[in-house]
């Protein structure tokens, strides 16, 4: 529910109008005593889609956010949906570039304008 209004970055709808993210690419594992493991696979439109690691970036942004429990979180790209899937789930899943990509005041903008909630 967290991630399904997260809207995409180039088109007025939402991932889950596009499908970009299902319900069966979410996966929840008890880790450990109230902590969990969340593993997200999302499926780009397009298998050379430029917007792949934003989309990535606002999922990531959003579920540290929202989820209301201790998380260790992975995102993916589906496998064999994306011509660069290895670089970009190596970039989305390592914590140093994420905080880099949110320190860009461009890049933080349209992050936020995807994963405000609609009014």
């Amino acid at each position: 529910d967290i991630i399904r209004t997260i809207r995409d970055p180039e088109k007025p709808n939402t991932l889950e109008e596009l499908e970009v993210v299902t319900e069966n690419g979410v996966e929840v594992q008890e880790i450990g005593e109230d902590e969990y493991l969340v593993i997200i696979r999302f499926t780009p439109t397009v298998p050379h889609c430029s917007l792949a690691t934003l989309i990535g970036l606002c999922l990531r942004i959003k579920l540290q956010r929202c989820l209301p429990f201790r998380h260790k979180l992975e995102i993916y790209i589906s496998e064999g949906t994306h011509s660069t899937e290895e670089d970009i789930n190596k970039q989305i899943n390592d914590k140093e570039r994420v905080a880099a990509a949110m320190e860009n005041p461009n890049l933080r903008e349209i992050v936020e304008q995807c994963v405000t909630e609609p009014d």
